[in-house]
């Protein structure tokens, strides 16, 4: 089937591809009962060599930088204690680390997590971090915007593939929380 968004061909209900997303990513969408079936997650096959956002709107059209959303792992710290959670943001904006993110969590201060603690942590490859499938105990901050739109193309776990779904769906995620002014 054509994809809703981009120019992508051949895009197939991620229940059907469970083989090409990596372990968490393929359980949650297994596991998925929410609002939207898991059949309108979809997933398309992408070159992981331009999977970074900048490099990917160039070749696949400037239109997806205003319907793809970019999830981040932050760590806040807080009396001596670290917790992480992951955030997403259109991939227009950035995430507001230092008000948003840092208010919302109550947090003294937050800062971007190392690479090496995001992967190993999610599962999943750096610069493919999807919001499908992190942590259960981890909250999942959405900025608004992303829910709002039609359908979102975000990471699929891996720097290969890309998920596209209704952007309600990031809502219902487990730990999802709308956060106003999440991206700046």
């Amino acid at each position: 089937m054509r994809a809703p968004i981009g120019p992508f061909d051949l895009a197939r209900p991620a229940p059907d591809c469970l083989a090409e997303l990596v372990r968490p990513v393929a359980e949650a969408v297994r596991a998925w009962r929410g609002a939207i079936p898991a059949e309108q997650i979809l997933y398309v096959d992408t070159d992981p060599e331009i999977a970074d956002t900048a490099a990917f709107v160039a070749h696949h059209g400037q239109e997806l930088l205003d319907q793809s959303a970019n999830c981040v792992v932050v760590a806040a710290k807080r009396g001596g204690e670290t917790s992480l959670a992951a955030c997403l943001v259109p991939s227009a904006g950035r995430v507001d680390v230092n008000g948003a993110v840092r208010r919302h969590l109550g947090a003294r201060k937050v800062s971007f997590a190392p690479m090496a603690t995001a992967v190993e942590l999610t599962g999943m490859e750096y610069g493919g971090i999807t919001p499908v499938g992190l942590p259960a105990d981890w909250p999942l901050l959405v900025d608004p915007a992303v829910a709002d739109m039609p359908y979102v193309l975000v990471g699929s776990g891996r720097r290969r593939g890309k998920i596209i779904a209704p952007g309600k769906l990031f809502a219902e995620l487990p730990g999802a929380e709308l956060v106003d002014g999440l991206a700046l």
